[in-house]
């Protein structure tokens, strides 16, 4: 498995980040390589991409969810992924975005491509174009506040 780990802070209000993120179908407007995402549910998309010549189709459903807080998520058919997105106050109009994802590549251009971080490349090029598009915008293009409670884990907890 493959970890990817970026953060960016953005000028704009934590709750203006976060509404956009949760924007889905936006995704492919900053994020390379994302040719379309579907909401299907209020929880579960459907994603078509395009890594290195390579088109797949998967999909994700949220796990966690809290406004202002988190996204978190596992693919549930196809790519195996998962993810998390935080969002931190900075100050009343600066927000830290940070994104953690999971992934197994898949053959040995995904593999070559993990080991020089070049997906670390491109994850730091998604956020600063989110960045750009909510900064140049200056405002969220809709949300979805809705709180998704996380499954308790072996503990029970």
């Amino acid at each position: 498995m493959a970890t990817v780990t970026s953060e960016i802070d953005i000028d704009m209000p934590i709750s203006t980040v976060y509404n956009q993120w949760t924007q889905f179908e936006t995704f492919p407007q900053f994020m390379g390589g994302v040719d379309s995402v579907t909401q299907l549910s209020d929880t579960l998309t459907a994603w078509q991409v395009s890594i290195a010549g390579v088109s797949r189709e998967f999909e994700a459903e949220i796990v966690e969810q809290s406004p202002d807080e988190r996204v978190a998520w596992n693919s549930t058919s196809g790519e195996e992924h998962s993810g998390v997105v935080t969002f931190h106050r900075l100050e009343a109009d600066r927000t830290r975005v940070a994104l953690q994802l999971t992934w197994q590549p898949q053959g040995v251009v995904e593999t070559i491509g993990a080991l020089l971080q070049v997906d670390d490349i491109q994850i730091d090029r998604d956020l600063h174009r989110f960045k750009e598009l909510i900064e140049q915008n200056g405002f969220e293009t809709g949300a979805w506040r809705g709180n998704v409670d996380r499954a308790p884990d072996s503990t029970g907890r």
